[in-house]
């Protein structure tokens, strides 16, 4: 296979409908592409009708797809006249992904396939991270999955996308970290030292903002319109996502919902990352006696915490429903969305208490958002790493900026 139809071709990023004159394959392919991620199988005489395209470009784009291994035939569906049709949806093992997350806890390595389906996922737990041992784990663990008989083809991946928040040498107090420990971090790149040792594109863009691209990319909620994306990690962030695109603002930093400012004791005021990010769990649980790492390790399941977590709950419920609030006098979102880094049932009962709270705010003139748990799950982050190389390559309209 010529080396410009690999999996890691770059491709273009216009949007619309499709074209026919020449030179302008590359977005009609990823329009078709992005077409079956949304619908999960259509038949060309679909395809032809959503796009505005002919049927003989459609059937040399589709033909062209499968002969690259990206795309895989359905069974034939037979009509009431004619032939039956043959429906066409992703081929799983067309590429596959790297997603890396590094938090200020913990670090996850996933493995994705074209689809979207998880096919590994690494995770490490530390203090705090530092630039050498994350990126000599990065390599093992890439080299693990090459040694542990996945079933991947290794030459189809389309490249690693990492996840990380940025400046993160500014978070060494909170985090713990001793004095000068993290400032590796404002002098190395990661993204060009990983390069320099992968075969593939290095990705990289903000954690909070891979997590929300990663329900706009994966995501199940049904929404259509604008939502308002909180992740509660370590440290609780998020994005804003507008037109089907995560905004990022003239900075890049917009959507850095864990510096809004919230109602603290009395009539002060502090940002949510102090209220309401897991964190401040971790410390409550350790000046409890508790030994707190299973927060990072074992987020499926957090054993016997009720009531220090209920007291957490409440105050980060408070503060989350006043940042929609806030937010939503701003932007007309239909949605705001929360998942993070909990055990599904402490998510669900997080968003039952976020959505009291907010029904107790005082809202006049305002349309509130409903509350919704994520869809993608607590490794939003690593996917939405993963989701970077993918739709720089192959979707219609990268739903975020891409640091390549």
């Amino acid at each position: 296979m010529d080396a410009s139809n690999s999996p890691g071709r770059k491709r273009d990023t216009a949007q619309g409908r499709g074209t026919n004159q020449s030179g302008m394959r590359d977005h009609n392919e990823r329009l078709v592409l992005s077409l079956l991620r949304q619908h999960g199988s259509l038949a060309k005489s679909d395809i032809a009708r959503l796009t505005g395209l002919s049927a003989q470009t459609v059937s040399v784009i589709m033909r062209e797809l499968e002969e690259e291994h990206l795309l895989a035939r359905g069974t034939p569906k037979r009509g009431r006249v004619g032939q039956p049709s043959i429906p066409m949806h992703l081929n799983p093992d067309g590429a596959y992904f790297l997603g890396l997350k590094i938090g200020r806890r913990s670090c996850e390595l996933a493995l994705i396939d074209f689809t979207g389906k998880l096919r590994r996922m690494t995770q490490r737990a530390h203090q705090y991270p530092t630039p050498a041992e994350t990126i000599s784990w990065v390599v093992d663990e890439i080299a693990a999955m090459k040694e542990n008989g996945l079933s991947v083809e290794w030459n189809r991946i389309g490249g690693l996308g990492i996840a990380m928040p940025f400046q993160l040498w500014n978070w060494a107090d909170t985090a713990g970290a001793p004095h000068g420990a993290m400032d590796g971090w404002r002098e190395r790149d990661i993204r060009a030292e990983l390069s320099s040792l992968c075969p593939f594109p290095v990705y990289l863009q903000n954690d909070g903002t891979c997590a929300c691209g990663a329900e706009l990319v994966f995501g199940d909620t049904g929404i259509t319109g604008d939502f308002l994306y909180f992740y509660v990690g370590a440290f609780i962030g998020g994005g804003i996502a507008m037109g089907g695109r995560v905004y990022a603002g003239r900075s890049g930093n917009a959507g850095a919902l864990g510096s809004m400012p919230v109602p603290g004791p009395g009539n002060s005021y502090r940002q949510l990352i102090d209220v309401a990010s897991i964190h401040v769990l971790e410390s409550t649980l350790r000046k409890a006696g508790f030994d707190a790492q299973f927060l990072w390790t074992s987020p499926e399941d957090w054993g016997d915490i009720d009531d220090h977590f209920e007291n957490w709950l409440t105050e980060a419920a408070e503060g989350l429903a006043h940042a929609i609030v806030a937010a939503s006098s701003v932007v007309d979102f239909e949605a705001a969305i929360i998942e993070g880094w909990l055990p599904r049932s402490l998510r669900a009962r997080l968003v039952e208490e976020v959505q009291r709270a907010l029904d107790e705010k005082d809202s006049e003139g305002l349309v509130l958002p409903a509350v919704r748990e994520g869809s993608v799950g607590r490794h939003a982050r690593a996917l939405g790493g993963a989701s970077l190389p993918l739709a720089e390559r192959f979707l219609i309209g990268a739903p975020f900026n891409i640091h390549s």
